[in-house]
C-alpha cells in the first residue's frame, strides 16, 4: 500500500464527514524532464460510440490543463491491453487511466504501474484484487436498480414477464447493473407478479450476442410471451431491438438501455426502446482529467467515498446518473450537449 493510501486510511473516519486528501505522486522524476506531464489512456475498445466520446472528452480536457495525452485502445483483447499499458509506461507516462476489459485481469497492468510509481485511476469500471489508486465511475448498483424500476412502473398493473440481458462476465460493472435489477425485482418476482423468463450474460456487450439472447427467448416463449427486456447497456438493447424488429414486436415490448448512445435516443422518441440510463459522460471525462493531471503534478486531490476493489478501499468519485425516456430526453441529453435536437428528433428510427 503506497504512502497516499495509508494516510487517506488512517483518516477514514473524517473522511466520511468532510472527505479526505489523495495526494499526487509523480512519476519516475519523469516531469523533471519535460514541461507538461503525459498522461496514459488505455480503453477497452473504441468500437462503441460512448468510448469515442469519452476518450475525446478526456483528450480535450487533459490538454487545456496542460497535459499531453497517450491512447491505446486494445479491442476487447486482455493480452493486448496488459501490453498497451506496458508500452504506455515505456514511455514513462506520468498517470496510467485504465477503462479494463477486464476487471480481474487488469490487476495485472497496475502492479507494474505501482511498481514503476505510477499512479492508476480506473475510468468507469473497478479494477479489482490491485493497489489500485483512485476509482471514477458512477454508482453502478443503481444504474440496474433505475433499469429494473423504470420496468416495473411501466409494465401494465406493474406484471410481466421479462428476459434479461446482462452484459460482459468480465466486466464487473456488469455484475453490479445485475444485483441492482434483481434487487428490485425480487419482491414483484415473490409476489408472482414478474417472471424471468430468460436470462443469460452477451459476451463483450455485442449486439449479436445480445440479439442471441433474445432469439432463445422467443424461440422458448413466442412471440407473444415477451413483455420486456431488461438490457443492460444501449449496445445489448440495440442487439434485442435487431430480433424485436425481425419478429414485429419493435415498439410492442418495453426495452431498457443505459449509456444515451445517440441511435438509442433516436429509438427511445421513435418508440422502438423504452429508455437508457442517462450517465453524464462529459462531467466524468473532465473530473478524470483533473485528477490525473493533478496526480502527475503531485497535487492533493479530495475523494467523498471509498469502493473496496477486494484488496483495499479505494478512494472514490461517483457521478449521479438518470432514468431518460422520451418524457424527459429534452431536460437532460439535450440539456446537457450530449446530443443535438436535431439529431436525436430529426432521424428517429
Amino acid at each position: 500500500m503506497n504512502i497516499r493510501i495509508a494516510l487517506m486510511a488512517v483518516s477514514l473516519a473524517l473522511s466520511v464527514a468532510i472527505g479526505f486528501a489523495v495526494r499526487g505522486t509523480a512519476s519516475s522524476g519523469s516531469l523533471s524532464k519535460r514541461s507538461r506531464p503525459v498522461i496514459g489512456l488505455s480503453l477497452d475498445t473504441l468500437k462503441e460510440a460512448r468510448w469515442q466520446t469519452d476518450s475525446e472528452l478526456f483528450k480535450k480536457k487533459c490538454e487545456d490543463l496542460g497535459a499531453d495525452v497517450l491512447i491505446q485502445s486494445a479491442n476487447g483483447d486482455d493480452a493486448r491491453q496488459i501490453n498497451d499499458c506496458q508500452s504506455l509506461l515505456t514511455n514513462k507516462v506520468d498517470v496510467l487511466v485504465i477503462v479494463p476489459h477486464d476487471s480481474d485481469a487488469m490487476a495485472k497492468a497496475v502492479k507494474l504501474a505501482a511498481d514503476a510509481g505510477v499512479p492508476t485511476i480506473a475510468y468507469d469500471r473497478i479494477i479489482t484484487h490491485s493497489p489500485l489508486d483512485v476509482y471514477l465511475s458512477f454508482d453502478n448498483v443503481k444504474v440496474g436498480r433505475m433499469q429494473a424500476q423504470w420496468l416495473l412502473e411501466h409494465l401494465p398493473n406493474h406484471k410481466g414477464r421479462i428476459v434479461q440481458v446482462c452484459g460482459s462476465k468480465t466486466d464487473h460493472n456488469a455484475a453490479l447493473f445485475k444485483q441492482g435489477q434483481d434487487e428490485v425485482l425480487k419482491p414483484a418476482i415473490d409476489r408472482g407478479d414478474v417472471q424471468i423468463i430468460w436470462s443469460d450474460w452477451a459476451d463483450d456487450w455485442r449486439p449479436d450476442n445480445a440479439k442471441r439472447i433474445v432469439d432463445a427467448a422467443i424461440t422458448k416463449a413466442g412471440v407473444n410471451g415477451i413483455d420486456a427486456i431488461l438490457a443492460s447497456n444501449d449496445s445489448t438493447a440495440t442487439g434485442a431491438y435487431q430480433c424485436l424488429s425481425e419478429n414485429g414486436l419493435a415498439g410492442k415490448v418495453l426495452l431498457t438501455g443505459q449509456d444515451a448512445d445517440l441511435v438509442n435516443c433516436q429509438r427511445i422518441i421513435a418508440g422502438t426502446q423504452s429508455m437508457t440510463i442517462y450517465k453524464p459522460l462529459k462531467k466524468l471525462a473532465t473530473q478524470a482529467a483533473e485528477v490525473a493531471v493533478k496526480l502527475a503534478k503531485g497535487k492533493a486531490i479530495v475523494a467523498t467515498q471509498t469502493v473496496n476493489n477486494g484488496q483495499l478501499d479505494v478512494p472514490a468519485v461517483l457521478g449521479e446518473i438518470v432514468a431518460v425516456d422520451k418524457d424527459n430526453m429534452m431536460l437532460t441529453v439535450v440539456a446537457d450537449g450530449l446530443h443535438a435536437k436535431e439529431g436525436v428528433y430529426g432521424a428517429a428510427k
